[in-house]
């Protein structure tokens, strides 16, 4: 397949490029600055028209795109002012979605986030492991993944057999990142995060993934690594963090509170887990 990537110079864009390629794919990045050569073209997602031609085809590069991953957003809440977190990740995912969708682009796979489910969890989750049927945002990155997995949710109606599959994921760590797992047994680590993580060559495995398994219609699948990454056991973490809430009663020991049933019954491994590393 000819796929393209938005924000393919990103931690995870770089990751899933790398993992597409290797399975056979042609990839073409997009993103606004990047390495120049026949896999990239430099495009300004905010701008509809750039974006709508990218799509289309572009001289040197491609003629139409079989499928879609669109990973391009600011990434945090604070690199700008709050509003314009949102309004920027709103009208990239808009013109990325609609531009697609004008462009007969029939299989998409989205990045949506933990963020769109309670994070920071300041609010006890209404059960855990948190699945995908839980939405809740608290801050302006969070509610404009609520707002673009909303609006992915009635496009994929308007063309005959669309795909688009919402990844809700969660912390990405790159393989130089491992150092981070040092504070794992510390009371509060990743708390904001449900102690959940994911390898971002995993994160890249799940959108391969999402896309070899693309069925008409949305759907959204959390993404994170199976075990924790914290040290205590998850009943541990779950008492401590999260008293008096709901515990599944075949939680795994150290099972994500993030939960990964729904993309593992897909198919999803993950192959790197931060106890075995090194």
């Amino acid at each position: 397949m000819i796929i393209g990537v938005t924000g393919s110079q990103g931690k995870l864009g770089r990751a899933t490029v790398a993992r597409l390629r290797a399975d056979g794919h042609d990839v073409i990045g997009f993103d606004l600055a990047g390495p120049v050569g026949t896999g990239f073209t430099r495009v300004d997602l905010t701008d509809y028209g750039q974006t709508l031609d990218a799509l289309l085809s572009v001289t040197a590069r491609h003629d139409g795109l079989d499928a879609l991953v669109h990973l391009a957003a600011i990434p945090v809440n604070g690199i700008v002012p709050d509003a314009e977190t949102f309004r920027n990740n709103v009208m990239v995912s808009f013109d990325v979605l609609f531009a697609a969708y004008r462009a007969g682009i029939g299989t998409i796979v989205t990045a949506s986030s933990i963020t769109a489910m309670g994070f920071p969890f300041d609010d006890a989750p209404p059960a855990l492991p948190v699945d995908e049927t839980y939405t809740s945002a608290n801050n302006t990155y969070g509610l404009g993944k609520v707002a673009e997995e909303a609006i992915a949710a009635q496009l994929v109606r308007w063309g005959d057999g669309v795909s688009i599959t919402a990844l809700r994921f969660t912390n990405v760590v790159a393989e130089d990142e491992y150092d981070t797992f040092d504070r794992a047994a510390e009371a509060d680590y990743r708390r904001d995060l449900l102690g959940s993580w994911v390898d971002a060559r995993d994160g890249a495995a799940a959108i391969a993934l999402a896309l070899a398994t693309a069925r008409p219609g949305f759907e959204v699948y959390n993404v994170a690594a199976p075990d924790s990454g914290c040290s205590a056991t998850s009943r541990e973490l779950a008492a401590r963090w999260f008293p008096g809430t709901p515990v599944a009663d075949d939680l795994g020991e150290f099972e994500s509170l993030m939960s990964t049933r729904k993309i593992r019954e897909l198919g999803f491994v993950a192959e790197h887990d931060w106890r075995t590393a090194g």
